[in-house]
């Protein structure tokens, strides 16, 4: 039997990481959220201005993707949409980012965060 109602709704993308407070407030940094559960240091919880949320949980054998690498799998990554890249990709480094890919003329370019999750800073 089928229906054309969802099984349930998206709560959270919620990413592993050695240090969660540390990779939450990169992404605080990044992406303007807000930071509202953090009683202990292993599960915080972030959620933008429109709700969505984005969970660091604490992984003590967090080991981060391979990219790029045909062998190993990126994982999940985020885009993220900028104005203007040569303003945007200076401030990400500054935040902690590393460049993975520069990706000119795709209108994206590919970067690390601290801890090694995926992630492209693109631009219309």
């Amino acid at each position: 039997m089928t229906s054309d109602r969802p099984v349930g709704r998206l709560r959270s993308v919620v990413l592993d990481c050695p240090e969660p407070r540390k990779l939450a407030e990169f992404y605080i940094a990044l992406l303007g959220l807000e930071m509202t559960e953090n009683e202990d240091d292993t599960w915080v919880v972030t959620v933008d201005g429109d709700g969505r949320r984005i969970v660091f949980q604490a992984a003590p054998q967090y080991k981060p993707p391979r990219f790029p690498d045909p062998g190993a799998s990126q994982q999940i990554h985020f885009d993220v949409l900028v104005d203007d890249i040569e303003e945007a990709e200076p401030m990400a480094l500054a935040l902690g980012a590393k460049l993975v890919q520069p990706n000119d003329s795709e209108q994206f370019r590919v970067y690390a965060d601290p801890v090694g999750h995926i992630f492209c800073l693109m631009w219309l």
